[in-house]
């Protein structure tokens, strides 16, 4: 290692003591008077803030015009502007727009008056409407509902400068006719007004037997209908504020305890550096928040991207756990504490790289493939993966220089590890694979069996449609009483007995899953449901979900796994210049996959959203383990040559066996206390993620050795070497 004076020493310290405070200290409050990079700086997306989300997609299958979609996005985005100034409509695609409405306390309301998009057109003649249209929809500029002098209810339009020009000259010929301009919505007269002499003013008002509803509804009607592109409703979601705050506070605290009892872990186990670990670990969150906040306008933290950031803390501690085991290891061959810690950080560097970058894709591919919320997953989780690798590789290293070069020299301080006692993991190997055959097995006869009856597996709406509605109720009910009082009122408001009724454990709240309901059926829903049981209709949340997006979400999670799976294994077949490391990594993940699948199978967990992030995460994370221990059997393959290759596949499994445990500890911390204070869809995602650790830590140190064996002892190479 490369000598630190004392002087340098202090000097390190001293400024990582300064960085640190600032950072955290502009985590908590910012850096300006604004609050300008704290915690309270990051943007929310909506299944923290409450609020509603609606997904149009452009109607027919022609691709539509990358302009017309332009002029749609802006349009919509000036309309719902109105309900909030943090209102944001965005693109999906070639054809699809999608609007989110943060922080909106009726916002079912704003579904109704939004309504779904169509074509305006205004006519002479409604018997010939391709012949006659006179202005259309991007005539118009505005649409309001108000009220005259005399305090009568008015709808106030108005007209581009074309628009105008196209207004006068129709209202100069049916001036004083008593003919009338029919306003014509998606093929139906919405209004037929009269006009008493031509109007060539940029706006003008319509009058009639006007109730505030029905003129609002009309204002609504013509402000839709004034884009270039007729767009139907894909899918909606209303989300309750106090759902968000709720998994704020939760997350907060899980992470908080996860990061304590990382900390308490790695300082028992390897302690000055365990101690350097947990301050980096600290500065490597501080940091994450910081940056998050920093560029709040391109990143959105939804309740997955907490998941995703509270998960990469816990796989940050595994950089530092390679690089400690390996300096402990070094120590127990006789290295002086100063040589055994650079030793440490030059071996592990390879297994760093080669694991946080098999990661990686998986998060790139989650980003390019998942949707909207797995997308703020996938970015969380990449900017944990290269802030980890940052404060491994950097920070870690620095402190752990800095402590030595002041004084903290003697190796009771760093630990000792002796070398192990070589345990033959590969005699068991048959047991270990047909014990996972078995389970697997056991898994696709529990999808077959589902699948008889209803599906495979136990699908949320995201895979099969609906609309799942969340009510809380003034009382707790029994699974009886919902079923025998509940249901059929709820099947009589919508008219079909479609109707499932699960209760949230602790709670008061129903989520109640129908088929895909319309604004009616809804709104008949909440009237029986605040008549009949007490209800606060005002705070029931739902979402809505069409058949299309189900498909292409099912679509999605099959392909992302099968891209993530091939371009880590042309990466690993690439790094080791050995397509039997790959396969065989390769291979351990699937098995991964499949044994997690098995448990959805047989435990009915929900394939939900986060279905896709914890697949691909477990893909991630498993493979990463796999190449640790492929990187040390590369390394001894070197020393003691291919002549006994069970004594080098046991033995690298034996000297990496401690950092398997203790990785999938500290991971496992991080997970569970996830579990234990998250919300219910953050429980959806930690409970099969906890199954996927204890799994990946399984199949790489009992599956990916053995199987690695197999392939080198059965293709391509010398008898001798069996």
């Amino acid at each position: 290692m490369k000598s630190y004076s004392k002087t340098r020493g202090i000097v390190s310290l001293v400024v990582f003591a300064i960085l640190f405070v600032l950072v955290l200290y502009t985590a908590a409050n910012g850096w300006t008077y604004e609050h300008s990079g704290s915690l309270s700086d990051v943007k929310l997306g909506l299944d923290l803030r409450g609020g509603v989300s609606i997904t149009y997609q452009a109607k027919g299958e022609e691709t539509p015009d990358a302009q017309d979609m332009a002029d749609t996005k802006m349009k919509l985005q000036k309309r719902v502007e109105g309900y909030s100034t943090e209102a944001v409509v965005y693109q999906e695609g070639s054809n699809r727009l999608t609007i989110d409405i943060p922080g909106e306390t009726n916002a079912d309301q704003v579904l109704q008056e939004l309504g779904t998009p169509g074509t305006l057109i205004f006519c002479t003649d409604y018997s010939d409407i391709a012949g006659t249209t006179r202005l259309d929809g991007n005539d118009i500029n505005s649409a309001q509902a108000g009220a005259d002098q005399d305090g009568k209810y008015i709808v106030v339009v108005g007209f581009t400068e074309d628009g105008q020009k196209k207004f006068s000259e129709v209202t100069g010929e049916i001036a004083g006719t008593k003919k009338p301009l029919y306003i014509v919505y998606d093929g139906e007269v919405i209004s037929a007004p009269t006009c008493e002499q031509q109007i060539t003013s940029p706006s003008c008002q319509i009058e009639g037997s006007f109730t505030y509803e029905s003129a609002t509804t009309l204002a609504s009607y013509i402000r839709i209908g004034a884009i270039p592109i007729e767009l139907e409703e894909l899918r909606s979601q209303v989300v309750g504020a106090t759902l968000g705050s709720k998994a704020i506070s939760t997350s907060l605290m899980a992470g908080l305890v996860g990061l304590i009892l990382v900390a308490i872990l790695l300082i028992v186990l390897y302690r000055v550096p365990g101690v350097c670990a947990s301050l980096a670990l600290f500065f490597y969150t501080g940091l994450i928040i910081v940056l998050l906040a920093a560029f709040n306008q391109e990143i959105t933290l939804t309740l997955p991207g907490i998941a995703g950031i509270i998960l990469s803390i816990g796989m940050a501690v595994d950089a530092n756990v390679i690089i400690f085991s390996r300096v402990q290891e070094e120590i127990g061959l006789g290295r002086s504490v100063s040589g055994a810690i650079s030793a440490g950080f030059q071996k592990a560097l390879s297994a760093i790289i080669d694991g946080n970058v098999t990661t990686l894709i998986a998060a790139v591919v989650l980003y390019f493939f998942g949707s909207g919320t797995v997308k703020g997953f996938a970015i969380t989780l990449a900017l944990g993966i290269v802030l980890s690798m940052f404060t491994a590789l950097v920070v870690t290293r620095m402190l752990m220089r800095a402590v030595y070069a002041v004084g903290v020299q003697d190796k009771k301080f760093y630990g000792e590890k002796k070398p192990a006692k070589e345990k033959d993991f590969l005699s068991r190997r048959k047991i270990f694979l047909i014990a996972s055959a078995a389970v697997i097995v056991i898994g696709i006869l529990a999808m077959v069996i589902n699948g008889a009856k209803t599906y495979a597996l136990n699908y949320s709406l995201d895979f099969v449609g609906g609309t799942s509605t969340d009510v809380a109720f003034n009382e707790n009910r029994t699974v009886e009483q919902l079923e025998s009082e509940v249901k059929p009122v709820i099947s009589d408001a919508i008219g079909s007995t479609d109707v499932t009724l699960t209760p949230v454990v602790g709670s008061n709240n129903v989520i109640i899953k129908t088929q895909e309901l319309t604004q009616d059926q809804r709104s008949a829903m909440y009237e029986v449901l605040e008549g009949q049981f007490g209800v606060d209709s005002s705070k029931i949340t739902y979402e809505n979900i069409s058949g299309t997006v189900s498909k292409e979400m099912a679509r999605s999670a099959i392909i992302s796994v099968i891209l993530a799976a091939i371009a880590m294994l042309l990466y690993i077949w690439i790094r080791f210049r050995d397509i039997r490391f790959a396969s065989s990594s390769v291979l351990a993940l699937v098995h991964d996959v499949l044994v997690v699948l098995a448990c959805y199978a047989v435990f009915r967990w929900t394939v939900g959203n986060t279905f896709i992030a914890c697949m691909l995460t477990l893909v991630g994370y498993s493979i990463n383990a796999t190449i640790v221990i492929f990187d040390r059997i590369r390394e001894n393959l070197g020393i003691l040559g291919g002549g006994d290759l069970k004594k080098v596949v046991n033995l690298s499994v034996t000297q990496t066996l401690g950092r398997s445990i203790n990785t999938s500890l500290t991971t496992l911390f991080m997970v569970i206390t996830l579990y234990i204070f998250g919300v219910t869809s953050i429980k959806e995602f930690a409970l099969p993620l906890m199954v996927g650790i204890i799994v990946g830590g399984y199949s790489s140190v009992c599956l990916s050795g053995a199987l690695w064996y197999i392939f080198r002892t059965k293709f391509g190479v010398k008898k001798a070497e069996a």
